[in-house]
């Protein structure tokens, strides 16, 4: 166990960053809770998630603005997913872009939604960055905070491996079932 969380302390940022480019919670919580161990420096893990999302955002907001023939499979896959981005987008305005970092799926869907519309490169890169700033600050905070509650909980699972599988299930149930009430159509 120790080697892997040497291995991962090692290499972190780079999971980090990359695993960042499409969403980066989870891997931004783990760096939390290895800073909080004092395996990873948060500060860093911060600004490397950011800058990483960032970039995601803008690369995606990128190839579907100006590489639409390459796009184009994935746009009209969902088109109802991308009708239902602006009709939030006409709702709420540009906060929407600091709002989808916390929405599981949207994180793809509103750069791509957007650069289908006139929507300014500019403005989008403000809420972008604006985004990525609150997203990572807040979430590497309570990652970091919780960070203790989350090593004594993996601990007991080590020290008592019949509650790994039980833990597991109830996790991932309770994900799928949040996850079909979320997306449940009304």
């Amino acid at each position: 166990m120790q080697e892997t969380i040497d291995l991962i302390a090692k290499y972190g940022y780079v999971i980090l960053f990359l695993y960042s480019l499409g969403g980066g919670f989870v891997a931004l919580v783990g760096a939390s809770i290895l800073s909080f161990a004092g395996k990873m420096d948060l500060s860093l893990s911060i600004l490397v998630a950011c800058v990483a999302n960032f970039l995601g955002d803008w690369l995606l907001f990128y190839l579907s603005r100006y590489q639409k023939a390459m796009m184009q499979p994935y746009l009209t896959t969902h088109r109802r997913k991308l009708a239902l981005v602006h009709l939030l987008m006409r709702k709420y305005g540009s906060i929407i872009l600091i709002v989808k970092k916390y929405i599981y799926g949207f994180k793809t869907l509103v750069p791509l939604a957007i650069a289908l519309t006139p929507y300014s490169l500019v403005k989008f890169n403000l809420y972008n960055a604006i985004g990525a700033v609150i997203w990572s600050v807040s979430i590497g905070v309570v990652g970091y905070f919780s960070g203790g509650i989350l090593i004594k909980i993996f601990e007991m699972l080590g020290d008592y491996p019949i509650f790994a599988p039980l833990f597991l299930i109830l996790l991932l149930g309770g994900l799928w079932l949040w996850l079909s009430r979320a997306t449940k159509r009304h």
